[in-house]
This record gives C-alpha cells, structure tokens and sequence, in this order.
C-alpha cells in the first residue's frame, strides 16, 4: 500500500502529469492579424494569440519567457467588462492594453511585475485585453485612445 502511495504522488509530481500553467506553458493558440494605429496615423502590425477559451485565458503567457516585438495575446471576453489581469506564473514583463468594444485603448499598464499576484484592472468594460513585450508601449508611443483594428472590434463611430 505503501508504495502504491509513492508510486501516484512520484506520478503527479512528475512534469509529464503536469498541466499546463502550473510549470509549463500552454500551446500556441491560434494567432491572428491585429494592427494598431496611432494618433499620428502611424499602424503597428502585429500577430496575436487568440485567448477565447477560458482555459486559455487563465493560463494566458504563463511561463512563455519572451514574448516576440511584433507578437502578442489577445484575450477576448466576448462583451464589455471589467478585466482584472495578474502575473501569477508569468515570468516575463508585459505591456497590457485594455481595448473597448470600438476598439479604442481605455487604458495601458505598461512594464508589469512578473510574478506579481497584484491585480491589473481594466479601470472600465472593455471588449479585450492585448498582452505585448514589456516596453512595447513606449516603443511605439501607443496611448489611450489609440484605435486597434481586429475582426472582434466594432468599427468606432466618429
């Protein structure tokens, strides 16, 4: 009985066992064209994981150690609503755009605390949240109410 005992609790520790986003990284998911474009008119093309799923989205870029210049994941919540992100498991610093359902950026947290279990708020409903490399924000000079083309967005009225 004993070893029974040992043989499942080596089974389960064991990194084959494990899931994704308790000590690994999800799979790529499906990516998609995203472009975002500037005050100035200047657009930044991008290509970005589709996290639809709430499988997906929990596990996000857990454990990913880079995220590529022009690469991403977006997570789309389907309507508006509040996101609260965090970076449990994420061990490199993102960039977080909070993207309304016009596709207009509400509001950018930029350089995030891998590792941190605080929460990152949307700070109001938003359509989707974008995950970009960690200075990818500044680089581009992106700021709230920039717009973001993607088949999920609305097209903004004017």
């Amino acid at each position: 009985m004993k070893r029974r005992a040992l043989l499942l609790l080596l089974a389960l520790a064991s990194p084959a066992a494990a899931e994704p986003g308790t000590d690994r990284p999800q799979p790529k998911l499906p990516e998609e064209p995203l472009t975002i474009i500037t005050r100035d008119g200047t657009r930044h093309a991008f290509r970005v994981e589709m996290a639809v799923e709430p499988q997906h989205q929990m596990i996000g870029l857990m454990f990913r150690p880079s995220v590529g210049a022009n690469e991403g994941m977006l997570f789309d919540w389907g309507e508006p609503r509040e996101s609260m992100m965090w970076m449990r498991n994420t061990i490199t610093s993102l960039d977080m755009v909070f993207i309304t359902q016009d596709g207009r950026i509400l509001r950018i947290a930029e350089r995030t605390t891998p590792l941190s279990l605080d929460t990152i708020a949307s700070r109001g409903p938003v359509r989707a949240t974008l995950e970009l490399a960690a200075g990818t924000a500044e680089r581009l000079n992106l700021r709230p109410g920039d717009r973001v083309e993607q088949r999920i967005f609305s097209a903004p009225t004017r």
